[in-house]
């Protein structure tokens, strides 16, 4: 064993030495081996605990799982039966509204049905009166030309006017609001006077438009002949306003303003907005140019004030009414407090008659109950007799 089996450095190793060291190389295999194999016993262990562990949680949530699936079994279950008993019941609501929708929508169509005859039938005889109304447009078309005949006079045309004028009057004023073609103290005679409440002056309409001018300007055609017409319409406006507002205009008899009255609305538009300058000029003059919808207004206005001067007469008439009610109430307040009095001493009198009834009842119960205040003294005799033995006993 001592033979040198190789020199490392200047040291010569022997073989014993080898053989030491490589069973000194051998051991610490073996502990390393030993170790590395505890280690991966323990690791082993550890992971065989794991295991075991898994598997509980493996075995509880399985556990788990199943009671939640019998219990989402049970709770299925119990939905499909409620499910069931509502599908029945929907079944049964469903058939009965559609029995009951069957029934109305046949009552419906039925009654659709007698609806639509009478429908018809009505229409039937709409359509007879169209027949009667085309008929009677006929005629008015007829109408209407003679009409622009009878304009085309100027009597005729004034009396157009004069006519319209009187029905917008008679309708929206009572007969004593309006006077037609009343005389003036100077003679003339406007068309129509509205009466204003509350005060004496009247309200002149004049319904004289002179149309001529304005239709000869409305049918021209040529440039030349529309600006001569407007021209002759300007003439003829500026005198009928003068003469307007030197015939009707009457301090202390009529109103300071005086109403043209323009029989149509179409004329009334043209003139305000071509002829705005004569509409300006007529109302400096202290005449106004009104339309029918206009003098409708006008009279409107008139009779809310004819409205609240009734309502002021009337009102003062109940002032009236109510002083008397008053007086009455006065009277009757005085009446009352007197009564009260009488009574009052009345039911004085009366309990003094209750108190002396009240004493002669219980004097007279006393009486029926021999009870008295004082006995009746005996006469001075009869106390000195001597009673016999009944009496004595008594």
């Amino acid at each position: 064993m001592s033979d040198t089996l190789l020199v490392i450095g200047d040291r010569p190793v022997s073989s014993g030495e080898v053989v030491l060291a490589l069973l000194g190389l051998a051991v610490f295999l073996l502990v390393v081996l030993f170790a590395a194999m505890r280690r991966q016993a323990a690791a082993r262990a550890i992971e065989a605990e794991r295991a075991v562990l898994h598997a509980q949680e493996l075995e509880e949530r399985m556990g788990e799982m199943n009671r939640v699936q019998a219990e989402l079994t049970g709770r299925l279950q119990a939905m499909a039966e409620g499910l069931q008993a509502r599908q029945f019941d929907l079944t049964k609501a469903l058939g009965e509204r559609l029995d009951g929708l069957s029934v109305r929508l046949g009552q419906s169509l039925e009654g659709q049905t007698r609806t639509t005859v009478e429908n018809l039938g009505r229409l039937n005889e709409r359509l007879a009166v169209i027949d009667s109304a085309q008929k009677n447009l006929t005629d008015l078309a007829g109408q209407v030309v003679s009409l622009k005949d009878v304009l085309a006079n100027k009597q005729a045309r004034g009396a157009f006017g004069q006519g319209r004028m009187e029905a917008i009057l008679k309708d929206a004023l009572p007969r004593n609001g309006y006077e037609l073609q009343p005389t003036l103290s100077t003679g003339k005679r406007p068309d129509a006077v509205i009466r204003i409440a509350g005060d004496p002056r009247g309200l002149v309409v004049d319904a004289k438009f002179p149309l001529e001018a304005v239709t000869l300007w409305r049918e021209a055609k040529a440039e030349e002949v529309r600006r001569m017409a407007a021209q002759r319409l300007r003439q003829d406006f500026a005198v009928h306003v003068k003469d307007i507002a030197e015939k009707y205009l009457l301090p202390g008899e009529t109103q300071d303003l005086a109403l043209l009255f323009v029989p149509s609305e179409g004329i009334y538009a043209d003139l305000n907005e071509h002829f705005d300058d004569v509409v300006q000029k007529a109302f400096r003059a202290r005449v106004m140019v009104v339309s029918p919808s206009l003098l409708m207004l006008a009279v409107q206005v008139v009779q809310g004030l004819l409205k609240d001067e009734r309502m002021r007469d009337e009102a003062r008439v109940i002032q009236k009414e109510v002083g008397l009610l008053l007086d009455d109430v006065s009277r009757l307040s005085d009446r009352v407090l007197n009564l009260q009095r009488h009574f009052g001493q009345a039911h004085d009198d009366l309990g003094q008659i209750l108190t002396s009834a009240d004493k002669i009842a219980k004097r007279g119960s006393r009486i029926e109950a021999l009870e008295f205040d004082e006995a009746p003294s005996a006469p001075a005799g009869l106390a000195k007799l001597p009673l016999k033995g009944s009496q004595a006993a008594e």
